[in-house]
């Protein structure tokens, strides 16, 4: 199974199309991402990233799905257990 997260780009750092890289923000954790990719995309845009490697643009509505979805999972994750099956 392959993953995408989004982040928002804070900064980009150009250069040759295929050496342009962009600082990320993923929800208060900064990477350096490559944009070779995504010759468009600009400060404030939202992107989906792979590997290290922004695969493409999204609105900010559909980036909040996206963290609305994996905090849901984390909450179920801490949730405490109801026990194993089978068990009284």
């Amino acid at each position: 199974m392959c993953l995408a997260v989004p982040g928002r780009v804070l900064a980009i750092s150009e250069g040759p199309l295929l050496q342009r890289t962009a600082k990320v923000d993923f929800a208060g954790i900064r990477k350096e991402v490559s944009l070779a990719c995504l010759p468009e995309a600009k400060p404030g845009d939202y992107v989906l990233v792979h590997v290290g490697i922004a695969i493409s643009v999204i609105d900010e509505s559909e980036a909040r799905r996206v963290f609305d979805y994996l905090d849901g999972l984390e909450a179920e994750e801490d949730a405490p257990s109801q026990g194993e099956p089978g068990q009284a």
